[in-house]
């Protein structure tokens, strides 16, 4: 089964004005990343707005990103929602279209006990058959709900599909902690981009990043320093990756995704309600900082 590695683009979902999902914007957005080289893209997940879209709408964007991709490149599609039997119907229907796998975030809002966790998953992985590859996805602070140790240790037990984890917290215990899993063999991804290379350094197997929607060519040169052993270039591209994700992070960090996107060209539309578009005078003092991140000036 195929596993997550690298640079994976949590990829921006386009709405229009009148708040309907652009796929054609969408398809292009898709082509753009592939011929970047991204060996990886991850839709509908928190940079893609997921829970601001009904199932049929995320359906549509997973099928205009496996079509646009070609094959070209693996798609990870994000599965998760609010009920186990939503969760179900997007796993199947991923599997369907020619989905390289799925990731699926962990049910929010409700607080649930560990056997309802684990319940959750299990009935995720027999639905998605044993050989379609399933990353779990934990971020606690805004699902309300922790995947612990003890629980992926009970998930991995039962779940053999279940592949590795995207974690998106600032925990650098829990991160060893998951390595170890299935002794030493679990993927782990790294869902904060500014840490991407201590994590790197430790044994994570890639990062899940909104801002190589944008420039992904900084993320993929750290990477591929990495992977040939040129440590100090890789350390140099971490500071320049460091001082993105610092401008691009914090409140209206996916609407500033969006407009860095359009600052290269991309038609990355507007934000579904209840979240907006930055402002024009934030967009106007936010967009000349980016210059310094375009290839050639790094």
């Amino acid at each position: 089964m195929k596993l997550m590695k690298g640079v994976i683009v949590a990829m921006t979902t386009p709405f229009a004005e009148d708040g309907g999902v652009d796929l054609g914007a969408m398809r292009e957005n898709t082509k753009w990343l592939v011929e970047k080289g991204i060996p990886c893209l991850y839709p509908c997940g928190t940079t893609g707005e997921m829970l601001l879209m009904d199932a049929g709408e995320r359906k549509q964007v997973a099928e205009t990103v496996v079509k646009a991709a070609d094959g070209k490149t693996d798609v990870f599609v994000q599965c998760g929602a609010m009920t186990t039997r939503e969760t179900l119907d997007l796993v199947a229907h991923a599997r369907s279209i020619g989905a390289d796998g799925v990731g699926v975030v962990t049910p929010a809002y409700f607080g649930l006990s560990e056997d309802e966790m684990l319940e959750h998953y299990r009935a995720v992985s027999r639905a998605a058959g044993e050989d379609f590859p399933i990353y779990l996805y934990n971020i606690p602070q805004c699902a309300s709900n922790d995947l612990t140790l003890s629980l992926c240790e009970k998930i991995t037990r039962d779940c053999p599909n279940v592949l590795g984890i995207k974690y998106s917290f600032n925990n650098a215990d829990r991160i060893s902690d998951y390595l170890s899993l299935r002794d030493f063999s679990f993927s782990v991804l790294v869902g904060l981009e500014r840490h991407y290379l201590p994590y790197l350094s430790i044994g994570c197997q890639g990062v899940v990043t909104g801002c190589a929607n944008a420039f992904p060519e900084v993320f993929l040169a750290l990477d591929e320093a990495f992977r040939r052993g040129d440590l100090a270039e890789a350390l140099r591209l971490q500071r320049i990756v460091e001082k993105l994700t610092q401008l691009i992070s914090g409140p209206q960090s996916n609407a500033r995704v969006k407009a860095a996107q359009r600052y290269r060209g991309q038609n990355s539309g507007h934000m579904r309600r209840p979240l907006l578009d930055i402002s024009a005078a934030e967009e106007a003092a936010f967009l000349p900082q980016l210059a310094q991140f375009l290839p050639g000036n790094w």
